[in-house]
C-alpha cells in the first residue's frame, strides 16, 4: 500500500513511498503511473536515519 506522508500539504508536492518484499519504493504522488524508485532495505534504513540525524537539513 503506497503511504504519503501526514505533513503533506494541500499543494499536491509530495511524495508516497511503500515497502515491498526486497525494497523500499517512492513515487511522485501527481504520477502514479510514472517511474518508482527502489532502494534496498539497507539503504532505505541510513537514508531514514540520516534524516533523524539531520544529515540532509540545510545550513
Amino acid at each position: 500500500m503506497w503511504r504519503k506522508s501526514t505533513r503533506s500539504g494541500s499543494s499536491g508536492d509530495c511524495v508516497e513511498a511503500r515497502r515491498s518484499d526486497r525494497a523500499a519504493q517512492v513515487r511522485d504522488s501527481k504520477d502514479q503511473a510514472g517511474p518508482v524508485l527502489s532502494f534496498t532495505a539497507d539503504t532505505w534504513t541510513g537514508f531514514v536515519q540520516g534524516i533523524k540525524l539531520g544529515q540532509f537539513d540545510h545550513r
